[in-house]
């Protein structure tokens, strides 16, 4: 497989196959393709993966688009003003990315549910709550929120973020939720009640505008329907 990013701040990946090389994504995330690429809609790995996805953010179902009779290209355009990243999925090499922010793969990527630390505080920490880990082996395409901006953590080296800027950090950081210390911090200062701790080793890439972040900005000017 061959591809290339073109256009932000509103990218699209094409991607080129070779003939029977295949694609998967989730439903309703392909932009245009040539008329040999084949699609089936699939659970890929059954009712526990199903309802995971669909709790991390993702469609229930996915579809594979596989090249038949020679070459074919797809194209997967970004939902939000940012930016789409490649990465390369090894065993061993296993990343984590923001809830929705799976945008396709190549086949041998596993997409899954991760938790994090502390249920309790996770639940109510908002969109940091539930993230998605990609393992596997392959390429696959991310979406980030905004420009992404890379730290490389060291073992024990801390970040504490607003939830909703982590954008994709390598599996073997570890993350936490934990409430703004002090009733007055929490309640007018204006940084919501939560916020979430990443410690490394690891790569870490945060988003400067999630698309939450945006929604919660332009709500009071939207027109109420009563």
């Amino acid at each position: 497989m061959e591809y290339k990013i073109i256009g932000e701040p509103l990218p699209v990946v094409e991607c080129t196959l070779q003939e029977n090389e295949t694609m998967i994504t989730e439903s309703g995330a392909m932009s245009w393709m040539t008329p040999n690429m084949k699609m089936e809609t699939t659970s890929n790995g059954g009712i526990g993966k199903m309802f995971g996805r669909l709790m991390s953010g993702e469609h229930m179902f996915q579809n594979r688009y596989t090249a038949k009779g020679g070459k074919g290209m797809i194209a997967f355009a970004s939902s939000f003003p940012g930016s789409i990243r490649a990465f390369e999925i090894s065993p061993g090499k296993d990343i984590v990315v923001q809830k929705s922010g799976f945008l396709a793969s190549e086949s041998g990527v596993n997409l899954s549910i991760f938790f994090q630390k502390k249920f309790g505080a996770g639940f109510f920490g908002g969109e940091g709550f539930i993230m998605q880990k990609l393992s596997g082996s392959g390429t696959a395409f991310v979406e980030i929120d905004g420009y992404g901006v890379e730290y490389d953590l060291q073992p024990g080296q801390k970040m504490i973020v607003d939830t909703g800027y982590v954008a994709v950090m390598d599996a073997s950081c570890s993350i936490d939720i934990v409430s703004v210390p002090g009733v007055k911090n929490a309640l007018l200062g204006g940084e919501g009640l939560f916020n979430t701790i990443v410690t490394g080793p690891g790569k870490l890439i945060l988003q400067t505008m999630p698309i939450c972040n945006v929604a919660g900005a332009i709500r009071p000017f939207i027109p109420s329907s009563s």
